[in-house]
Order: structure tokens, then C-alpha cells, then sequence
């Protein structure tokens, strides 16, 4: 008798699963195809990811070793790659266009786009503050030396990753604008910091000697 019972209750599950399945069914079969065509696209999209970063990693080299040759060209080729290539290396092409126009002697050039990337919030904090070191190392022969100092100012503070090098800066535009005390309490701190970098400490020492003599 229990096997009977089994069997009846086997038949009325296998009807409710049936009544379901004509009920609802589609629906698993929609998911199931929205599920195979995410999956797909998805795929397809990393491929497409990463065959453009090979594609932009091919240009940016190439352009890279035309600016190493001082190929005028190289500038207009990293402009290309800072308009169409992937985020990361959109941002490394601005940046070795504005030195390959600081080395085409295009100094307005350079500043304006070293000075997009510090402006650019979007950019990683490092790659800002490098951008605003050299911005401001092309126009220290040239801009205001009081306001180019107090641009230095935050990237001079203690623990700022190019904290010696814009304390190096300032000393240059302290002693261009006459002051020699301010200049001389720069160069002095560098040359006896051990956490400087050793040409760093060289040129202060270098400096130095200079404004004694």
C-alpha cells in the first residue's frame, strides 16, 4: 500500500511541475537567454577592452621612442593617443606631449597642458602634483617667481611625494626674485636632509656654494 500511496503523490508533484512549467516557464527561459547574452556581451566587451589598451600600448610606445629621437612628430602622436585611447593611457600621452612641446621649445604649449592635467580632479593626486611640478619648473626661467613659489607651497609640504624637488624649485625662484636669505634656508635644509634624494642634495650643496662665492 505505501507503494501506491508513493506513486499517487509522485503523480500529483510531476502534474503541479507540469501546471507550473506552462504557467511560468518563459519566464526561465527569458532569463536564462538574458543570462547566455550578458555573459556574452560582457566577454565581448573585455575583448574589445583589451585588444584597444594593446592597440593604444603599440602607439604609445612608438611615440615614445619618435619623441627619444626628437621627432617633431611625436608630440602630434601623443595628442592622437590623449583623444581617442583608453582612460589610463589618455592621461600618460597628455603628459609626454607636454614634454615633447617643452623640447620643440613650445613652452606655452607644455605649461597649458601640464596645467590641464593638475586641474583635471579626475587624475590621480600624484600624477596632479607631478604635472604642477612642471608646470612650473617651464616658466621658472620666465613667470612671476613669488606666485610660482606659492604654487609650489603644498607640494613642498612635509610627506608630499616631491616634497625635495619643489623645496629645490622654490630656492631657484627665492633667489631669482633677490631673495637670497629665503633661497640660502632652502638649499641649507635640503643639503642636510638624509631623506633627500642624493642629486637633490648635490645641487643644494652646488648652489650654495654659489651664492657664498
Amino acid at each position: 500500500m505505501a507503494d501506491i500511496f508513493d506513486e499517487i503523490e509522485e503523480d500529483l508533484r510531476r502534474e503541479r511541475a507540469k501546471r507550473l512549467w506552462d504557467r511560468y516557464g518563459w519566464i526561465v527561459l527569458v532569463v536564462a537567454g538574458a543570462v547566455v547574452v550578458g555573459v556574452a556581451g560582457w566577454r565581448g566587451w573585455q575583448w574589445y577592452q583589451t585588444r584597444e589598451a594593446a592597440a593604444a600600448a603599440d602607439r604609445f610606445l612608438a611615440a615614445a621612442a619618435a619623441a627619444d629621437r626628437g621627432e617633431p612628430a611625436a608630440a602630434e602622436a601623443f595628442a592622437a593617443l590623449s583623444a581617442e585611447a583608453p582612460a589610463g593611457y589618455r592621461l600618460l600621452a597628455r603628459l609626454r606631449e607636454a614634454g615633447a612641446r617643452a623640447s620643440l621649445g613650445q613652452a606655452g604649449e607644455a605649461v597649458a597642458l601640464y596645467d590641464s592635467v593638475a586641474a583635471d580632479r579626475a587624475a590621480p593626486p600624484l600624477y596632479r602634483d607631478l604635472a604642477a611640478l612642471f608646470s612650473v619648473l617651464h616658466q621658472a626661467d620666465s613667470g612671476d617667481p613669488r606666485a610660482l613659489a606659492d604654487r609650489l607651497a603644498p607640494l613642498a609640504a612635509e610627506g608630499a611625494p616631491f616634497r625635495h624637488v619643489a623645496m629645490e624649485l622654490q630656492a631657484v625662484l627665492a633667489e631669482r626674485r633677490g631673495d637670497r636669505a629665503e633661497a640660502r634656508r632652502l638649499l641649507e635644509a635640503l643639503s642636510s636632509d638624509r631623506g633627500a634624494p642624493d642629486g637633490v642634495r648635490r645641487r643644494a650643496a652646488q648652489m650654495l656654494a654659489t651664492l657664498g662665492s
